[in-house]
């Protein structure tokens, strides 16, 4: 049991039955056998509650890994352009912008708005035959 030979445990009894002598022995033995299954069972129980914390404890890392992953990717995400924004703002930044690059200036400090002038261009086109085509119809 706890590494003692069976000549020890006689030697134990023997001790037991000149200390306590026949009368007590029975309820001394009784009291050790009650004793040592409480211990039994006080170990057994934070064996039990160990290997429930190490599974805790592997549960709890588990799910701080999976964590980790979703908050990377969600950082990922946010690295589009579209993620996380108003696209009502961003239309009108971007046409703000456009517009400084082609006027130079922003819609505010604009006092009228900028309006490219475009000229239509009338050219005509002409066609001229040739003479010896014309000569031969002339002839006919």
């Amino acid at each position: 049991m706890f590494g003692i030979g069976f000549t020890e445990l006689l030697l134990i009894a023997i001790v037991a039955i000149l200390f306590l002598g026949p009368d007590k022995l029975p309820e001394a033995m009784v009291q050790i056998a009650k004793f040592i299954k409480s211990v039994q069972r006080t170990v057994r129980d934070a064996k039990i509650s160990l290997e429930e914390e190490i599974k805790i404890a592997d549960l709890k890392e588990e799910a701080l890994g999976y964590k980790r992953k979703l908050d990377e990717a969600g950082n990922e995400l946010k690295g589009f352009k579209n993620i996380d924004a108003n696209p009502i703002k961003e239309i009108n930044e971007a046409i703000n912008d456009a517009k400084k690059s082609f006027s130079g200036t922003s819609l505010e400090e604009q006092s009228e708005p900028a309006v490219a002038s475009v000229e239509s261009k009338r050219d005509t086109v002409t066609f001229e035959k040739n003479k010896k085509e014309n000569d031969d119809k002339g002839n006919a």
